[in-house]
């Protein structure tokens, strides 16, 4: 038991963010263990691609499966392979990103383990803890920490007795910094065969399709966000005309999108999209826990809300109490037109 392991997603030779998100985490992790920080990547045609995007996070070992049974994903063959891989190298902490993939993966391999697994943290720490039954004093545990119960409460859970410590952990919530461009860690490239057997492999993908997503959230600049108070599909169409003088996208919260107003995949919180725009616009949005769990790393906290004691004004760097209704369009009349093509 002396290492982190990130499980990486690949999709046709590149990593997904999330990825790049845990293995900086997963550095960090490692270094106040005092151990190891490995990967392991499972897929088909990424031997030659995938080296010189993970090393440089700091991995110290990384582990490539590169076979034609792992690509595009299933469940058993990966779930296999990993189990196994664990068995192998008693690893203490997993992570693994809060995706479709890491949420079908991660419940399989820690049954595998008889681990635990918490899902969708927001933040992994290393702390101690005393079991307040037993008195017994356990060191140096993985703190999974999430927002809990509706969101009315943030919960630390730890896993004292089983190995290895795991959790899938959603995209945006941790920052992805290469550690040394030069980093030298080791790479091995095992025979898929000792861990995946034919068995693990009667199920067969025979036709894939795949839909981007209708916005790009997670990368823009400027977000204007709503919420229940916007009131209406009518109120959002004035949040999309504000985000387009803006250049922005538009996100919702969770009682937004559960009233109606807008489509699921504009839900920005601990069960949606997580931002970090440069300036996010907060209209009608009460502050939750859970939706300021998916935007609180924002640069500019713009809040538009009715109730001057609104959660999310304490966030907020600046607070305009009002109807969305009466301040979106006298600040669409503010706002500079966009330069057109040909103006000087």
């Amino acid at each position: 038991m002396n290492s982190v392991f990130v499980y990486c997603e690949t999709d046709k030779g590149q990593l997904a963010d999330v990825s790049f998100e845990l293995l900086t985490k997963g550095r960090i992790l490692a270094d106040r263990l005092a151990v190891n920080l490995e990967a392991v990547v499972a897929d088909s045609g990424v031997r030659g691609k995938v080296e010189k995007q993970i090393l440089p996070y700091g991995v110290d070992r990384l582990f490539v499966f590169d076979d034609p049974v792992l690509s595009p994903y299933t469940t058993q063959p990966h779930a296999a392979l990993l189990s196994r891989l664990f068995s192998e190298e008693q690893p203490q902490i997993c992570l693994m990103g809060a995706t479709t993939i890491g949420r079908d993966l991660g419940p399989r391999v820690s049954s595998a383990c008889t681990s635990g697994l918490t899902a969708d943290c927001t933040a992994l720490e290393i702390g101690d803890y005393t079991d307040p039954r037993t008195g017994n004093e356990y060191k140096d545990l993985l703190y999974q920490i999430r927002p809990a119960f509706g969101g009315n409460i943030v919960a630390t859970i730890v896993n004292p007795e089983h190995r290895p410590q795991m959790a899938t952990v959603r995209s945006g919530v941790m920052r992805a910094e290469v550690r040394d461009a030069d980093y030298k860690g080791e790479v091995a490239y095992p025979d898929v065969a000792r861990y995946v057997t034919a068995e693990d492999c009667v199920v067969r993908v025979l036709e894939r399709h795949v839909e981007q997503l209708p916005t790009n959230l997670k990368g823009a600049g400027v977000v204007v966000a709503g919420g229940y108070g916007v009131g209406s599909k009518e109120g959002f169409d004035l949040l999309r005309a504000l985000a387009k003088e803006l250049h922005g996208e538009v996100g919702a919260s969770r009682a937004a999108v559960d009233a109606g107003f807008c489509e699921p995949a504009l839900q920005i919180g601990q069960t949606g999209v997580t931002v970090r725009p440069k300036l996010y616009i907060a209209c009608g949005i009460s502050g939750a826990i859970q939706h300021v769990a998916g935007m609180k790393e924002s640069g500019i906290v713009v809040s538009i809300n009715t109730d001057p004691d609104a959660p999310i004004n304490a966030l907020a760097d600046y607070v305009i109490t009002g109807r969305v209704e009466d301040v979106v369009p006298k600040l669409l009349k503010k706002t500079p037109q966009a330069p057109r093509r040909g103006d000087v």
